[in-house]
């Protein structure tokens, strides 16, 4: 039988409590052997504020992750050549565990705005599936989706997870203000961000 890797990325700066809920809830739901983060050296849409060093990320998702054997620390978008689109992250990863099928972990609202990404055509069609994290009130319109990616809805499973209101924005605002956030990641990963004065 096929090997079901999932696949979570973003810039995580910093990962918080909320990714690794999508993570284990996903791989539960699934049936994920493992799930690999991928953390994002040097994001296409690199948004306007300083990000924090690639070195310092991945700290941080390593400590987060260190605990748990079916997570696993991913280099895909730090040992390659940019940009680092996810179209060419699944190709990459693909090259280097032969057999395997993917699944794309995300939430509802990255799933929304799926085809504003890099030819997000051949994301779909690289993908075995794409798991989302349905949100309480999330509004979808899969029709107009399948209209813009025709066969998306075949790869498409959907499951359900806590709600939780964190957001790495809201953690980089609070460390700036002096306000509490520790208990909103992982004790390793507030331990960094102390440690490295990051986010001041």
């Amino acid at each position: 039988m096929d090997r079901l890797i999932g696949v979570l990325g973003g810039t995580f700066d910093p990962p918080h409590l909320g990714h690794m809920i999508l993570a284990d809830e996903g791989r539960a739901a699934l049936g994920i052997e493992r799930i690999l983060w991928v953390v994002t050296a040097d994001p296409p849409h690199r948004p306007t504020r300083p990000i924090a060093p690639i070195a310092d990320r991945l700290q941080m998702v390593q400590a987060a992750i260190a605990a748990d054997s079916s997570f696993e620390l991913s280099l895909a978008d730090v040992e390659r050549v940019g940009p680092h689109y996810t179209v060419g992250t699944l190709a990459w990863l693909s090259e280097r565990i032969p057999g395997a099928r993917f699944a794309y972990l995300m939430g509802s609202d990255s799933l929304q705005d799926l085809p504003l990404w890099h030819t997000p055509q051949r994301f779909v069609e690289a993908c075995s599936i794409l798991g989302v994290m349905r949100r309480p009130g999330a509004a979808l319109d899969l029709t107009a989706l399948e209209d813009k990616l025709p066969g998306i809805g075949a790869k498409l499973v959907f499951f359900e997870a806590p709600l939780v209101g964190i957001s790495a924005q809201d953690i980089r605002r609070r460390v700036r203000s002096g306000a509490p956030f520790r208990y909103l990641v992982h004790p390793g990963v507030a331990e960094i961000i102390q440690s490295s004065g990051l986010y001041r």
